[in-house]
């Protein structure tokens, strides 16, 4: 016991530096280069007045900024729970909750027999390079979801179908996680599990909150965040004299002017792509390991990520922890993929909210901040999918070894 708690020591002092690293950055984030506060903002400005309306049964729906499942609405509620703290100081308490339980439970992970604490590391070092967005956005709970679904699905597919449900029904994405699951048996009680678990809780929040499905229309009307891949498309195209314009709309500040809608159309055709893809993959693979669940997973929300119409900084925290997932197992075929997500969440970090107003104007250095955070992640959602491809693909079968022995006959007729 007492060699397990000498081990441990280092770990959790990694985690104790980075976070009051985090938690220093958020508390002086005044400067410019910081975002001016702004960053801080959604939190007790935007997600402390949607608690306020949840709070007497309903969810926004005539709140075109509300895009989220109605499983997010307990997430904006929950700092209530916490007496004696503010409403900005109780979401970060929360968040650095659900942070630290993905770093244990990396730990846990990669210490089994095959495992690799790589992923612990990854995920500790790895989330510090947004700086203090993390702690500003409810995206690390949901990423805690789909981290802790990946983790359990290899021994336990019924809790990792049931984490998988609950993280959908906060952020849609962390479905993706089940598309990895062993064929046969364990794939039937994931997604059984993971379809009865998200039916029952949906039921229930229907009941409790009043416009339940309210988010759809909201989400189905953005437009191409200027982030986006779409959008770096634009902003390249406002340099070769295309008339578009920035407006903050749904939230997010997104191009308006001529081809705009084509492009948006042209990301959801992309998506479809990428969902074809992994279907067929899907279809096709035969070969696994114990890192297949995670590989498939990262490379399904990779795929996703790109082709959007909307593609924020906090999303490389799904990616962030993700790949800390792969990395817990030593067959991952993703160690290159993951490095140039952690070279992305760096680029992420300029972007927004340091050199935020040269990509809203379109300035040279915008474009290029753009070009080159996005292309980071293209290259690895590429990269990604092939390597799993292959890595699944089946066995090519051994080539016929000829059989250079001499038969007795011919041997009788040589020496005739």
């Amino acid at each position: 016991m007492t060699r397990r708690l000498v081990r441990a020591v280092p770990p959790a002092a990694a985690w104790l530096l980075t976070r009051g690293f985090m938690l220093w950055v958020l508390t002086h984030s005044g400067p410019a280069a910081l975002g001016n506060g702004r960053v801080a903002h959604e939190v007790w400005g935007l997600y402390h007045h949607w608690a306020h309306v949840l709070a007497h049964g309903a969810f926004p729906a005539h709140d075109t900024l509300w895009q989220y499942p109605p499983g997010a609405g307990l997430v904006m509620l929950a700092p209530a729970a916490l007496p004696g703290l503010t409403y900005l100081q109780a979401f970060v308490v929360l968040t650095l909750l659900a942070d630290a339980t993905v770093a244990f439970a990396l730990a846990r992970s990669g210490a089994r027999e095959g495992g690799s604490r790589l992923g612990f590391w990854y995920w500790t070092c790895g989330l510090p390079l947004l700086l203090h967005l993390p702690l500003a956005r409810y995206d690390v709970l949901v990423t805690a979801f789909a981290v802790l679904a990946l983790l359990a699905l290899p021994r336990f597919p019924r809790v990792g179908g049931a984490l998988a449900a609950l993280g959908a029904l906060v952020k849609v994405w962390p479905v993706l996680v089940l598309l990895g699951t062993a064929k046969g048996r364990a794939t039937r009680s994931a997604w059984t599990w993971a379809a009865g678990v998200g039916a029952v809780t949906f039921a229930l929040l229907a009941l409790v909150f009043r416009n339940s499905l309210s988010f759809l229309g909201n989400q189905g009307g953005r437009g191409v965040q200027i982030e986006s891949l779409g959008g770096t498309l634009l902003g390249l195209a406002r340099h070769a004299g295309w008339h578009g314009r920035v407006r903050y709309q749904y939230g997010a500040m997104e191009y308006v002017g001529p081809h705009v809608t084509a492009v948006a159309d042209a990301s959801l055709a992309l998506t479809g792509v990428a969902f074809a893809g992994l279907l067929l993959w899907r279809l096709r693979a035969r070969r696994r390991t114990a890192a297949t669940s995670c590989d498939a997973a990262l490379a399904a929300v990779l795929l996703f990520t790109v082709t959007s119409r909307v593609l924020s900084p906090q999303y490389l925290i799904w990616l962030l922890g993700l790949s800390a997932a792969c990395l817990t197992a030593r067959h991952t075929v993703q160690r290159p993929v993951t490095v140039l997500i952690a070279l992305a969440a760096v680029a992420s970090i300029v972007v927004y909210p340091v050199l935020y107003r040269d990509v809203i104007l379109g300035t040279t250095t915008g474009a290029v901040l753009m070009l080159v955070r996005n292309g980071l992640l293209v290259t690895a959602a590429v990269w990604s999918f092939v390597r799993l491809w292959r890595a699944t693909r089946p066995a090519p079968d051994p080539a016929p070894v000829p059989d250079t022995r001499r038969s007795p006959d011919r041997a009788l007729t040589s020496a005739s």
